[in-house]
């Protein structure tokens, strides 16, 4: 068995974790660069960030409300790792959640910044299991095929936790029909999952109506319609 090598912690073979699509839910969207601030004005940026962060928490309380119990989470930055430190909180105060972590291959995070590391180390050691789906040690994403790289490593690691969800929770924002976050909303329908979104145009209305006043803000995401 190998361990991360971020963590250290044991990671799970496919095989050796029972899932539960019926309870799961799927979590993607798009990284931190990819957020374009309210107004294209980067003073915004910030809070075009917490408001999206905002939503996808509001979104997870609803899937929870809901009845799901369990969710995977693809552990790269932005969404994936918004989502699962979310998560890790809310079963620390005695919810009944199971987090999963979905590695795509073994030096995924080759790249990563530091402080997306620790993030990631947080994550795994936290999480109930991380199934690593490559179990080659020494594969790397690539484009060309070259010895030793593969490029479906990603498309493998969100069709599997499309596979074993019934409903996926996206922050898509629509703009990149080639990102990973759109593959996975579209392979997710193609399955007939259960499908919710949100993306930049639903934070920017959410700061536009609320004249960006924090505390308007923060009660506008907590009276959105459960979407589950």
């Amino acid at each position: 068995m190998l361990t991360s090598l971020d963590s250290g912690i044991l990671l799970s073979s496919p095989d050796d974790v029972e899932f539960y699509p019926e309870r799961t839910v799927c979590i993607t969207g798009h990284r931190e660069k990819s957020i374009i601030p309210y107004m294209n004005d980067s003073s915004y940026f910030h809070l075009t960030r917490a408001v999206v962060r905002m939503m996808l928490f509001r979104y997870i309380d609803m899937a929870l409300e809901n009845g799901y119990t369990d969710f995977f989470s693809g552990l790269a930055e932005g969404t994936d790792l918004w989502a699962a430190e979310y998560l890790l909180m809310k079963k620390n105060v005695g919810s009944n959640i199971r987090l999963i972590g979905a590695m795509p291959f073994l030096k995924h995070s080759t790249f990563a910044s530091v402080d997306t590391k620790r993030f990631l180390q947080k994550v795994e050691n936290g999480a109930d299991c991380v199934v690593l789906l490559n179990n080659s040690p020494e594969i790397t994403y690539g484009r060309k095929k070259e010895a030793g790289t593969s490029s479906s490593l990603y498309k493998v690691r969100n069709y599997f936790m499309v596979d074993n969800s019934s409903a996926v929770l996206g922050f898509f924002d629509g703009r990149n029909s080639f990102s990973g976050t759109s593959q996975t909303v579209s392979y997710a329908e193609k399955k007939h999952r259960k499908v919710r979104c949100f993306g930049l145009n639903d934070a920017y209305r959410i700061i536009r109506e609320s004249n960006c006043d924090f505390d308007r803000i923060r009660s506008a995401v907590a009276e959105l319609e459960n979407i589950f």
